[in-house]
């Protein structure tokens, strides 16, 4: 437990235990083929992986096969790699028990394990905890795994991988499509890095849909013929071979695989094709699918070693349909188990302290996969060959290389698809699918009503031509509603909304008239009367209203916190406790005694230095002093009460306003003002409705209205126009911000869906053209997925 740096050891015996019970009849102790000889080290390496899988079967087979051969070349070695395996069965918390098994009971120096995302986490934190190296082969590439310093990962380049899809979608002009992938942790988060390429590079992902191994036929043709429906021609599929089977069956049922549609590919589901045949019927279904592959590149030992390992195939696989060829998580296998061996010699060479994670990443050679080489902990694959379904087999069709460019046998390298070979796409013709293109050219008009009072015209501005009567828009708000639909090409035609402030009947008349108005956009306020004749969207301000009042910038303002009598009650009073003590002490207390100048001088002195205890004067009789000490307490309370107003009027975070006395400014008819003025705590001397943001700062400093009440996006308009006049006294989230007014099913669609991104939205630069400076206006939506 100690060398696992697990603390707790009921955890340790429960994982035991499990070992124990599902792994007893999986165990096995390898070496390499042939003959051990006794003064050769066992270096013992644990080998996890799920030995039902066809891919375990060759991971297996790969290693056992890769040292038995590396041994045979390399017989003076003093050092001999030795195999523990255990069965996984595909679960990742077997696999973590099997680990903790593997290094309490067998002592392994290093742990070979299969393509999990979760399972290669598990096993990077035990490998971490107890320092020992582990590789996985074929795990996806993942932020996540960034952390652990004893893992190896052998997996393609997501990033190449990204770049290549990208530039073969811009190559056909595609600009748009959809991605299907395997709802799972593996899939999901290995597409991460493509869907954000996706995004910086201009290409818009028109819907996402998930499938699991468990989805229907149902539910699968029901989302298909979704997407269908709405025009999708192009599909980026990112799903196992088992899923990926039951999809392409569908969508051919639903003549999705026909001329004028796309599909293709990820390398990872490529790579999962590649070890099974499967059903005939379901690779006629990939007709003319184009993928791209992880690529190995064609060798003599490639091929000698994929001749020998089909001879140790078990009769029925060798000559059945469950493998075919050896899969590229093989032939890395195959590369690693050299790695080891190497690392494992050197390691127990004289004068050598290096450990054998270090030595495994120092290790160059040329392996199977070509030349070996581990690079921030991975050993990354990133040319890409590009194929082309047809039929039940596969043709070459180029290359996308790590430089970012296309070829293939017969053209040099170049940034376009047209040095590809001629590709047959579904339905048996080389004509390329259009896309969206046909359909893009009947863009939607939007017809949208938009407030056109122009109180706030930073917020929303309409103006009409008077020679086209062509109305348009402008403001923050108009900025935003343009972003959010921009990706789903519409056209909109604005429509002002003539009849006042009252954006109630704004909503009933959007509710009536479904036929005239399909939106409305502006300084609308979500409020739950709106709510019942209409829908909004999620909100794009600020929630809740504040108070905003004139800054003071007066040099006198250290005299405000008390008033004039006040003032000249307290020096009224300094003066009289000078000359009450001075009576009662001159007869005897020479301090107080000598010329009428120098008597008049110690009343005023004594009078004043009581305010901050300075005075030097010694007191003889008791009455002064009882004088003094109440004086003093007095002086305290007052010094203390001053500090703590000037404090609060300096800061500006104490200050309260009294409703009683002042005069309060609002936008004028506006009900949300209205209702905060209407609580039972809150009874105004007087209040002033106002129009615009002009109105807002004139009335403020010539003090005709002491502070302004209103919903936060006005009032950051008003402070945006004005930063050194004005300042925000408080906050209070009371409303629920501006939204956009919706009626149609589909729309609410498109801005829910846009809307959700209004965080990257907002920051780019047209939807601050109008409101950068106003203010440093900030939005916040939920969580990450930036997918």
């Amino acid at each position: 437990m100690e060398r696992l740096g697990i603390q707790n050891p009921v955890l340790v015996s429960f994982l035991l235990i499990i070992s124990s019970n599902y792994f007893a009849s999986s165990q096995n102790d390898v070496g390499s083929k042939h003959e051990w000889t006794p003064f050769r080290v066992q270096v013992r390496v644990g080998l996890v992986l799920d030995l039902g899988s066809v891919e375990g079967k060759i991971l297996g087979s790969s290693v056992s096969m890769a040292l038995s051969d590396f041994y045979a070349v390399n017989s003076d070695y003093k050092t001999i790699v030795s195999l523990s395996v255990r069965n996984s069965r595909g679960e990742p918390i077997l696999a973590l028990a099997s680990a903790v098994d593997l290094l309490q009971t067998v002592g392994v120096e290093a742990i070979i394990s299969g393509d999990s995302l979760q399972e290669t986490k598990l096993l990077a934190e035990i490998g971490e905890q107890a320092r020992v190296p582990v590789i996985s082969l074929n795990s996806p590439a993942s932020l996540s795994l960034r952390k652990y310093s004893h893992l190896i990962q052998a997996t393609y380049d997501s990033s190449s991988e990204a770049k290549g899809i990208t530039a073969f979608i811009h190559g056909f002009e595609w600009k748009s499509v959809a991605l299907v992938y395997e709802d799972d942790d593996d899939w999901r988060e290995s597409m991460q890095l493509m869907v954000d390429h996706f995004h910086e590079n201009g290409v818009r992902i028109q819907s996402k849909v998930g499938f699991t191994v468990s989805s229907s036929e149902k539910m699968m043709m029901n989302r298909l013929r979704k997407m269908k429906k709405s025009g999708t021609t192009v599909f980026v599929v990112h799903m196992s071979e088992l899923v990926a089977t039951h999809l392409f069956t569908c969508a051919g049922r639903l003549r999705m695989m026909c001329e004028g549609f796309a599909w293709v590919l990820t390398a990872k589901t490529m790579n999962s094709l590649q070890g099974r045949n499967g059903h005939e019927y379901a690779k006629e279904a990939m007709e003319g699918v184009v993928g791209f592959r992880s690529y190995i590149p064609v060798s003599n030992e490639l091929h000698n070693f994929t001749a020998r390992w089909r001879k140790t195939l078990p009769l029925e696989e060798a000559v059945g349909t469950e493998i075919t060829r050896f899969s590229i998580s093989g032939v890395w296998a195959h590369d690693f188990a050299w790695a080891l061996a190497r690392a494992a010699e050197f390691t127990r060479m004289p004068n050598v302290s290096s450990t054998l994670l270090e030595a495994i990443k120092e290790c160059r050679f040329k392996g199977l996969s070509g030349d070996f080489h581990i690079k921030h902990k991975k050993l990354l694959s990133s040319k890409f060959e590009i194929v082309n379904l047809i039929g039940s087999g596969e043709r070459r069709i180029g290359f996308w290389n790590s430089n970012g460019s296309f070829s293939n046998t017969r053209h040099l390298s170049s940034s376009t698809h047209n040095n590809l070979e001629t590709i047959i796409w579904p339905g048996g013709t080389i004509q390329s699918p259009q896309g969206r293109k046909l359909e893009e050219r009947k863009r939607k008009t939007l017809r949208v009503l938009v407030t056109s009072s122009n109180r706030f015209p930073r917020l929303v501005k309409v103006a009409t031509d008077p020679v086209t009567k062509k109305v348009t828009a402008e403001g923050f708000c108009i900025d935003v509603f343009r972003a959010s639909i921009r990706p789903f090409n519409y056209e909109v035609e604005f429509i002002p909304w003539r009849n006042g402030s009252n954006y109630d009947d704004l909503a009933y008349a959007l509710s009536s008239q479904k036929d005239k108005y399909d939106a409305a956009v502006g300084d609308i306020t979500i409020t739950f009367n709106r709510s019942s004749y209409v829908d909004f969207t999620m909100p794009f301000t600020e929630m809740g209203i504040g108070i905003v009042a004139p800054k003071e910038r007066s040099m006198w303002v250290f005299l405000q916190p008390l008033t004039p009598h006040l003032w000249l009650t307290t020096g009224a009073f300094f003066v009289l406790t000078g000359v009450i003590v001075w009576l009662i002490e001159r007869p005897e207390n020479k301090e107080f005694q000598g010329s009428w100048s120098k008597q008049i001088g110690v009343i005023f002195w004594f009078g004043f230095s009581t305010l901050v205890y300075a005075h030097r004067e010694k007191l003889k009789h008791n009455l002064s002093r009882f004088v003094v000490t109440v004086w003093v307490f007095a002086v305290l309370i007052l010094t203390t009460s001053y500090t703590a107003t000037l404090t609060a009027m300096m800061t500006v975070q104490q200050i309260r306003f009294n409703f009683n006395k002042n005069h309060v400014g609002h936008l004028f008819g506006s009900e949300v003002a209205m209702a905060a003025f209407h609580n039972p705590g809150n009874h105004v001397a007087s209040m002033k409705g106002l129009s615009t943001s002009e109105e807002y700062a004139k009335f403020l400093l010539n003090k005709t209205v002491t502070f302004v009440v209103h919903e936060l996006p006005y009032l950051k308009v008003l402070l945006g126009e004005n930063p050194a006049k004005f300042f925000m006294v408080k906050t209070k989230c009371t409303t629920s911000g501006f939204g956009f007014v919706c009626i149609h099913p589909s729309f609410i669609f498109i801005s829910f869906f846009t809307l959700h991104l209004l965080l990257y939205l907002l920051i780019i630069k047209p939807c601050f053209r109008c409101f950068k400076r106003v203010t440093s206006w900030r939005l916040k939506c939920p969580e990450k997925s930036r997918s």
